[in-house]
């Protein structure tokens, strides 16, 4: 039997729906009054801007890269890219005394570097892995390139939002896991295992923390995953962010590379840029099986570092060098996370959890992430990243990279000024 409704009920259905009505034209009205927005000169400087990022593909145009082609920026803070300024400082200070105080940089410039194999081995006690397991590269990006293209012959199982890399360089089918937006983009273990059991991919991609987001899994949950997931072949685990991670009050360094040792499926990958702040020399390495760098060597992977990034690692591997460099690591997390606090003060924010240098930032009132982007540039030469490129993330996404203590500060006073005028 159907229900009737009198005119007072469908008068009062038909009042309601109104005020809901209204109601929503107004938060959008609201949301487009309160966004951000560009005047003239800054959407003609934020075109330019946009133009470099398209070129980029899905990377950011360098510092450099901008102040060529788009003089009329003041850039003052970094907030783009992903580096511990205080370990750069701290690096040049040795660069200082030893190869130029100490007359040794032209023999830097004039001879080759030594060859992987011999650069491996100067680092192989320091980090408690045999010589022939070290991979040394020019950067990260060139193991990835290395790795996906070599070793990765069936499909490969990739978290999203993550470095696109991975899935850029891949040359066979690509399976996406995505991280949940509602649970802040943690990695829900036992799904993830489920979905892997599932689909019985040949690699895995795992960067932990991950990159946008800065989630982290902690060392029991990792070594339960990695021990789960022995049926897979290879296991690529980045760990190119993991000197920013702790367990501990006392902020203990988290030595990734034993779980090589435990899971042989395993390839460590590892970016010297981020934490030590020495993007501009491209330097990284690998860990992996004999097997596997034996192959990447005998094609042509002989020769790939210079003279600069082996006096870096060589001074990596240094007790003393490392003790130093240990102060800086604890006293730059320690700022950053105080970065991280403020942040989440500021409303029209969301900050997601991060035990990384960076946080990604949610913007929750109505601005698009370029505008964003470009606002700060422009008026405040803060250079951020906008998240827009970035596969598994729906809504306006930037991320900030935590800086000197000072930095931060122009960074927050920026913020603050942009959202109180609005």
């Amino acid at each position: 039997m159907l229900k009737t409704w009198g005119n007072s009920q469908s008068e009062g259905v038909l009042a309601l729906l109104n005020v809901n009505v209204a109601i929503g034209i107004f938060a959008l009205i609201f949301r487009k009054w309160m966004m951000i927005k560009l005047n003239e000169h800054e959407f003609s400087i934020a075109c330019k801007i946009k133009k470099l990022k398209d070129e980029a593909g899905s990377h950011s145009p360098s510092i450099f890269t901008l102040a060529q082609q788009v003089p009329e920026l003041k850039i003052s803070v970094d907030a783009c890219f992903l580096s511990n300024p205080y370990a750069t400082a701290l690096f040049l200070r040795y660069v200082e005394e030893e190869l130029i105080g100490g007359g040794r940089l032209r023999d830097l410039l004039e001879f080759y570097p030594s060859q992987n194999r011999i650069i491996a081995q100067s680092m192989s006690d320091f980090i408690g892995i045999g010589a022939r397991n070290i991979f040394i590269a020019n950067g990260a990006i060139e193991v990835i390139q290395a790795v996906m293209h070599r070793f990765v012959r069936g499909r490969v199982l990739v978290c999203i939002p993550t470095f696109s890399s991975y899935y850029e360089f891949a040359t066979t089918e690509v399976l996406f896991y995505p991280l949940k937006k509602e649970e802040n983009f943690a990695l829900d273990v036992e799904d993830y295992l489920r979905y892997v059991r599932a689909q019985r991919p040949q690699t895995v991609v795992l960067i932990n923390p991950n990159n946008p987001d800065g989630g982290y899994l902690c060392t029991a949950r990792l070594e339960y995953l990695l021990s789960a997931l022995s049926f897979v072949e290879n296991i690529i685990l980045d760990i190119s962010f993991m000197h920013f991670a702790y367990e501990d009050e006392n902020l203990s360094l988290i030595k990734a590379e034993e779980f090589f040792k435990k899971f042989p499926n395993c390839i460590l990958i590892k970016s010297m840029s981020k934490d030590f702040g020495v993007a501009g020399i491209r330097v990284g390495y690998a860990i992996m099986s004999e097997e596997r760098v034996d192959a990447l060597l005998e094609n042509g992977y002989l020769w790939n570092s210079n003279g600069l990034a082996e006096y870096f690692l060589r001074t990596y591997a240094q007790e003393k060098f490392f003790k130093e460099y240990e102060q800086t690591r604890k006293k730059y997390i320690q700022q950053t996370q105080i970065f991280f606090t403020k942040l989440r003060e500021i409303e029209g924010l969301k900050i997601y959890p991060s035990l990384a240098n960076f946080a990604l930032v949610e913007l929750l009132d109505g601005s698009r992430a370029e505008d964003f982007v470009a606002k700060m540039l422009i008026k405040y030469g803060i250079y951020t990243r906008t998240c827009k490129d970035k596969i598994g993330l729906e809504g306006e996404f930037v991320r900030l990279a935590s800086r000197t203590q000072e930095e931060n500060e122009k960074i927050l006073h920026a913020l603050r000024e942009i959202f109180k005028e609005r």
